[in-house]
């Protein structure tokens, strides 16, 4: 039996106190950069399960090191045909919820070797700029509405 992806998933814009963001190339599409992004394992997972899940799966960071919100993002988007394979038959569309993970200056990232070949840590406009996702673009570019300094001062 073939186990489809659930055609809802997190986005997680990883940063630093000083706006640093972590975006990291696609092993199937190099030149495609993005922030975490992943699907629920099930359907009742809960999103910040699957937010923890997939930051520490696809960097090796632990969310616990830092500062985890949810931005009560929704997005809606088509999902590019050279995916949707990886959905049931029908499935044209995934619900995207948006998450920030603020961590530690000089917070070390192991990439999975299956999902991407190479990171960055750049500016957060610089960032946006090189994501190939509107929907990764527009949550990198709504950073400073949500970056909490006061919080992150913390870290």
């Amino acid at each position: 039996m073939t186990q489809y992806k659930i055609p809802e998933s997190v986005l997680v814009v990883i940063y630093t106190p000083a706006m640093n963001v972590l975006v990291m190339a696609r092993t199937d599409k190099p030149e495609f950069w993005q922030s975490v992004t992943g699907s629920r394992d099930t359907p009742d997972e809960p999103l910040l399960q699957t937010a923890v899940r997939e930051v520490a799966e696809e960097t090796g960071i632990d969310a616990a090191c830092g500062v985890l919100t949810d931005w009560q993002l929704r997005n809606v988007y088509e999902i590019y045909p050279v995916w949707r394979h990886r959905y049931a038959p029908g499935v044209t569309q995934n619900t995207e919820h948006v998450f920030g993970l603020c961590v530690p200056e000089g917070t070390a990232v192991t990439l999975a070797p299956r999902e991407h070949l190479r990171y960055r840590w750049l500016p957060w406009r610089e960032a946006a700029d090189l994501c190939f996702s509107p929907s990764n673009t527009e949550a990198i570019l709504l950073l400073p509405r949500y970056h909490q300094p006061e919080i992150m001062s913390a870290l």
